[in-house]
């Protein structure tokens, strides 16, 4: 059933085109469609019924992409109330309300420095070579988005998240990234020099070689994420959680750690041999 229920929404959506993070956007209305199914066989109606129910409760895909897409070319048809706006603020509801033009729009290269984004949402969003430096970008979100080479170099990004996005080559060079969220996200070729970091949250993310040399981090938390690599070189580390995240092959050379931090790191079969416990 659970094919059949993709075909579905595979032919809802093939009107759209490729519009940035399809494939993410059909996953999320897919565990949806597959529950409402599943609750329907579970009080005893036949597969054939439960499908129906469960497809003409969707609602017309136009009113979706009115919500997910403001700029994509709305399909006509008749509106349906249902599964289809519960849908929808399923995914705008992961990142609270906000600023939603920006969400499932190509921004590629375009030119954001020192502007004011605040609470921005930019989803879905293809925004490779984006320049935001110096921009303010508090409690902005970034799922499933395109940002390879964009530049927060300066921006103010504190409480921003990040989940599911390519932040490949992405400059966050003395931005302020406090508690922050970066999500199973790609950074290879990342930079963070001069950044803030105190209480940011790396979360199943692949900071594989990426550098914190010299950095201050505070609270800062790698949870569930690679190291291997990483360089912390001459880095201050002040209560700094390594939750299920191997570091044996992590650089910490020169580091100055609180005994906490250098406890649980010991414990983890870190190098420590050249490290400064204040």
């Amino acid at each position: 059933m659970n094919n059949k229920l993709q075909q579905f929404l595979d032919d809802a959506f093939k009107p759209y085109g490729d519009f940035p993070a399809r494939k993410d956007v059909q996953q999320e209305l897919l565990a949806n469609l597959t529950e409402k199914y599943n609750d329907l066989k579970a009080a005893g109606t036949s597969d054939d019924e439960a499908y129906t129910q469960t497809v003409e409760s969707f609602g017309d895909v136009s009113e979706i992409m009115a919500e997910v897409a403001p700029h994509a070319q709305a399909g006509k048809g008749d509106e349906k109330q249902g599964l289809g706006r519960s849908i929808v603020d399923g995914i705008m509801g992961a990142f609270g309300a906000g600023d939603s033009r920006f969400m499932a729009t190509s921004l590629t290269d375009a030119d954001l420095a020192d502007t004011q984004l605040s609470g921005a949402d930019f989803s879905m969003s293809a925004l490779m070579g984006t320049d935001f430096s110096a921009s303010n970008v508090r409690e902005s979100k970034f799922r499933a988005s395109a940002l390879k080479g964009a530049s927060f170099a300066g921006a103010d990004l504190t409480k921003a998240a990040f989940d599911s996005s390519d932040l490949t080559d992405v400059t966050f060079e003395n931005a302020n990234l406090s508690e922050a969220k970066l999500k199973r996200c790609a950074l290879k070729g990342v930079s963070f020099k001069g950044a803030t970091l105190d209480k940011t949250t790396f979360k199943q993310t692949d900071l594989g070689e990426v550098s914190f040399e010299g950095l201050t981090l505070r609270g800062t938390v790698f949870d569930g994420s690679s190291l291997d690599k990483a360089i912390f070189k001459h880095a201050t580390l002040e209560n700094v959680s390594f939750h299920h995240s191997p570091v044996k092959k992590t650089n910490f050379d020169g580091a100055t750690m609180d005994k906490v931090t250098y406890a649980l790191l010991k414990g983890m079969k870190a190098n420590l041999d050249n490290v400064t416990v204040a």
